[in-house]
C-alpha cells in the first residue's frame, strides 16, 4: 500500500480520493513517517466480490432426483 505525507495529502486531497476510487488500492497517511490514518476505497454490498471465481457460473436445481426419475438414481449405486 501506497504511503504518503500529511502535508502532500492535505494540499492534493480531492484529487488523490479520486485516485483511490479509481485505483480501488488504498493509501496509508503518516505524520512524521508514523502510519496515522488509512485511506480505502468504498465498496458497497454490490460491488463485494462473491466467493469463489466460477460461483456465477453455477446453477442451483430445486429437485435434481426427478429429471431422471427414481430408477435411474437406484441403478446408480
Amino acid at each position: 500500500m501506497q504511503t504518503m505525507g500529511i502535508s502532500q495529502f492535505k494540499t492534493h486531497a480531492l484529487r488523490i480520493l479520486d485516485g483511490v476510487a479509481k485505483s480501488q488500492k488504498g493509501i496509508i497517511i503518516t505524520k512524521r513517517g508514523k502510519p496515522l490514518a488509512r485511506i480505502i476505497p468504498y465498496r458497497s454490498s454490490d460491488m463485494q466480490p462473491k466467493p469463489g471465481k466460477l460461483s456465477s457460473y453455477l446453477v442451483f436445481e430445486k429437485d435434481i432426483i426427478s429429471p431422471l426419475g427414481e430408477e435411474m438414481w437406484d441403478a446408480c449405486k
